[in-house]
């Protein structure tokens, strides 16, 4: 199975992924993780960290090129869920010259409360994550990847999810949408 999971940040779209990934037996791939395990001290590293730290998106050339390695790699092979990749319209469409336009099996879309996500993303204790980040990614969601929803909609493979309450339930929500 081939899942992309999409919302705003803080949405949980991570925990799920991961908690999804193995009921499932599939890799999870996780744009914000490859950027975090980046070195540092490379050119990549410090751009990369840059580009977090104002709370911007990464261009679309590293992103690719990441992911491109990231299911090449044996675990990928049977399924994985794509966690904060694609973002935005032109990234969906390097995407589906990678996969081709059937590449994905469904999208799950988190829907959550804003105020929510600024509370859960603060508890993380992320150095990236600052209030004014948190609104300033929460706008560029708005702007940049809200458009992909409706990309994948009029595909019919938008499965969504009430990614309010316990962790577990919102599990067993995405599983059943998933069924």
């Amino acid at each position: 199975m081939r899942l992309l999971f999409v919302g705003p940040p803080g949405a949980g779209k991570g925990t799920q992924a991961q908690r999804v990934a193995e009921e499932l037996g599939i890799a999870h791939v996780s744009t914000g993780d490859m950027f975090r395990a980046l070195d540092p001290d490379t050119d990549l590293g410090r751009r990369v960290r840059e580009i977090m730290e104002s709370g911007g998106y990464v261009s679309d050339d590293i992103v690719i090129e990441m992911l491109e390695g990231r299911l090449g790699r044996p675990d990928a092979a049977a399924g994985y869920i794509l966690d904060g990749f694609p973002r935005t319209l032109a990234q969906a469409e390097a995407l589906d010259a990678f996969l081709g336009a059937n590449g994905l099996d469904a999208v799950v879309l988190f829907e959550v409360n804003e105020d929510e996500v600024v509370e859960r993303m603060l508890a993380r204790g992320r150095a990236d994550d600052t209030e004014e980040t948190i609104r300033t990614r929460l706008e560029v969601y708005r702007e940049q990847t809200a458009p992909l929803v409706e990309l994948y909609d009029r595909r019919g493979m938008i499965r969504r999810v009430d990614a309010m309450g316990e962790i577990e339930s919102i599990t067993e929500r995405v599983l059943e949408e998933l069924r």
